[in-house]
């Protein structure tokens, strides 16, 4: 099932679970679509692309919920700053 991570990994911003503003890798690694841009579209952690990450209906986060766990790599992301 997808985590649904709360945050991007490089500005440590919030993510909703029903973000529009939230993109994904295959691996889940989670950035902000201002992030992502700044990185090419491409993962700092795999090098795979970047795509919308799916919502969940809101009915279904109580029993299945989004992950609470953070994860903030901000080293990872300098290398797409330019």
């Amino acid at each position: 099932m997808l985590q649904m991570r709360p945050n991007c990994e490089c500005c440590d911003r919030n993510l909703a679970p029903d973000s529009a503003d939230a993109l994904i890798c295959s691996f889940e690694c989670t950035f902000c679509t201002q992030c992502a841009g700044k990185l090419g579209g491409r993962c700092p952690n795999c090098g795979g692309d970047m795509r919308a990450r799916p919502t969940r209906a809101a009915h279904l986060l109580e029993k299945y919920p989004a992950s609470t766990q953070r994860v903030f790599k901000p080293e990872g992301c300098a290398r797409g700053a330019g």
